[in-house]
């Protein structure tokens, strides 16, 4: 997993260098659907249930750090996110070892678990995420056992969880999903409201009290740069997983929701951003609305 995480000051904040990708060309109605090439797919009408296209969507996956939404599913549902968390010499163990993506979290701030939710999504930091599920497990093995019932529970048929965060552990393949039920997964998260907020942002700053330092967290998904209507959700990279996204727009009162994995080019980090404003634009003529 690449670094997913970036801690500056705010003056030194700038879009990052992301060009729009052009439309899909392929005519809309036909079997073939947008020209993208990933491994898994799916693309439906949010609230409807209505698949427009698909490719794999019950094929299990590894699917990088879009697990992390279910990280914020139960952290959400649980609740109390006044509460405070300290950052841990442990914690940055965890990342370092790991060489997981990070929000640049310093040992000995302390934080609340709102802000900690805000660092798990938009810089996807597995620092964050960490604290996360040792505080609301409480421990991670008892979180990693809440993500799976909560998988269960919520229709997840083809998904199970070893890891909190999206890491390979204890192998590349351990944790995974089928496209059909990480749209299952963003349907429910995109109910809470301070969800939906969250990962609309591109950025998110926290001003520096007594208790912690400032911070800004950029987020990683870029489609919200490119893409008008765009309002989340998450990414993904392993070596595995490939370039992920798993993301929702909305164009004149419609919504489309839909997750893309394993997109081609694998080596270049803007992929799954391409391959989904294609499968969007594709979707969005399918249903018959113009342009943004």
């Amino acid at each position: 997993m690449s670094p997913g995480g970036l801690t500056m000051p705010a003056a030194q904040f700038s879009p990052p260098p992301v060009q729009a990708p052009a439309p899909a060309v392929n005519p809309v109605g036909t079997s073939a659907g947008p020209l993208v090439g990933v491994k898994g797919a799916d693309l439906v009408v949010a609230g409807t249930g209505a698949t427009l296209w698909s490719v794999s969507p019950d094929v299990p996956r590894p699917m990088g750090s879009i697990v992390k939404v279910m990280t914020a599913l139960i952290v959400l549902e649980e609740g109390h996110l006044n509460r405070t968390i300290k950052v841990t010499k442990a914690m940055l163990r965890y990342v370092s070892r790991r060489g997981a993506s990070t929000a640049g979290l310093i040992k000995g701030d302390v934080l609340t678990a709102r802000q900690l939710l805000e660092a798990t999504l938009l810089p996807s930091g597995c620092d964050a995420a960490y604290l996360l599920a040792t505080a609301y497990g409480p421990g991670r093995a008892a979180f990693i056992r809440k993500m799976n019932a909560t998988a269960a529970r919520i229709g997840m048929t083809a998904t199970h969880f070893t890891s909190f965060d999206g890491m390979p552990f204890p192998t590349e393949h351990s944790t995974y999903s089928s496209p059909a039920d990480l749209v299952k997964l963003g349907e429910q998260a995109m109910r809470f409201p301070l969800f939906r907020q969250m990962v609309s942002q591109r950025k998110f700053f926290v001003p520096q009290t007594p208790g912690h330092h400032s911070y800004l967290w950029l987020t990683t998904d870029h489609l919200l740069y490119v893409y008008k209507g765009a309002v989340g959700i998450k990414t993904g990279d392993t070596n595995a997983a490939g370039n992920c996204l798993l993301f929702e727009a909305r164009r004149h009162g419609r919504v489309l929701i839909g997750v893309v994995l394993h997109a081609a080019p694998t080596r270049d980090p803007i992929s799954a951003i391409t391959a989904a404003a294609q499968v969007l634009n594709w979707g969005f003529r399918k249903l018959g609305v113009g342009p943004a």
